[in-house]
């Protein structure tokens, strides 16, 4: 919710940069979930079809809020919470039953619990959440009742089998299982030494927002490459399956990777490392934050209603 602004103003830049020709598919990021949208020259009132005028990202809040009005800050709130809430809860409820698990069996100062415990979370969520993505783009493609998006998916099903509704699954497991495994590792240790430079026994708001923002922005950078990668085939796909654009070249991740650094060398996989900073950061420290906040409050709560009985 809170930075769902940032993604706004992101894509409107970008439009009036780069002009979406009819028929185009962008891909709208958060930071924490991906939804790939059509463009159409028609009358339609969504955010990323408005022409812009802007000198830059303040100016484009200003006149976005004094024309449109508030309101348009957060156009596109709706499809992002309806995937990440649930893939969200199986991975930090995952994360925090495996580590557990994991403490139990190898010992609570394992430096190692963190990174596995992250990675096989996510790729649990990752695996979870595929299909519901590839339905939600097939919805957003064209208007489909929900009888013609079942008849679409079963025919696929039919004639593709069902690992069908897992395609682009391996580019986004390249993406998220990396960053997991970085982000939780580095956000353990964050923790630790900040909880012993102020002594508190445990994390604090302050302390977890902090290690939250550090270790985000560090597996950010760092699996930046294969989020580059993720959207060239998300958006190959979506253009092959929904506008019939015939596929010319291989879509495999190794042969995009290639085609990228060809074409823009090296400096084109580390393409968009500011906006994807200046969400992913924010968003992970936000997340991780309430999340122990909400922990520690409720444990407290628990633990007082345990000794008043």
């Amino acid at each position: 919710v809170l930075v769902a602004p940032l993604d706004v103003v992101k894509i409107r830049l970008q439009a009036q940069s780069n002009p979406f020709s009819k028929g185009k598919c962008f891909v709208y990021s958060n930071g924490l979930m991906d939804h790939i949208c059509v463009c159409e020259n028609g009358d339609s009132k969504a955010w990323y079809k408005k022409p812009g005028h802007f000198k830059g990202t303040l100016d484009a809040f200003v006149k976005i809020i004094q024309i449109e009005g508030i309101k348009s800050l957060w156009s596109g709130l709706a499809p992002t919470l309806i995937m990440a809430l649930p893939a969200t809860v199986f991975y930090f409820t995952c994360y925090d039953q495996l580590s557990d698990a994991l403490k139990s069996k190898l010992g609570k100062d394992d430096d190692y619990i963190p990174v596995l415990a992250g990675s096989l979370s996510r790729f649990g969520s990752v695996t979870l959440v595929s299909p519901l993505e590839l339905v939600r783009t097939r919805m957003q493609s064209r208007q489909l009742s929900y009888q013609q998006l079942y008849l679409c998916v079963r025919g696929e099903v039919a004639r593709d089998g069902w690992l069908s509704l897992w395609r682009g699954w391996s580019s986004t497991v390249l993406r998220d299982v990396p960053f997991s495994a970085i982000y939780w590792y580095n956000y353990e240790r964050f923790k630790k030494v900040l909880c012993k430079k102020v002594g508190a026994d445990e994390s604090t708001f302050f302390i977890a927002f902090t290690s939250g923002a550090a270790s985000g922005s560090i597996a950010a950078v760092i699996t930046l490459p294969f989020d580059v990668v993720k959207t060239h085939r998300q958006t190959e796909l979506w253009e092959s399956e929904t506008l019939k654009i015939p596929q010319r070249n291989s879509t495999s991740v190794w042969a995009v990777l290639r085609r990228i650094v060809a074409k823009n060398g090296v400096t084109g996989l580390f393409a968009g490392i500011v906006p994807r900073l200046s969400k992913v950061a924010p968003a992970c420290a936000i997340m991780i934050s309430t999340y122990e906040y909400g922990k520690t409050f409720f444990r407290h709560l628990n633990e007082k209603r345990t000794s008043t009985l």
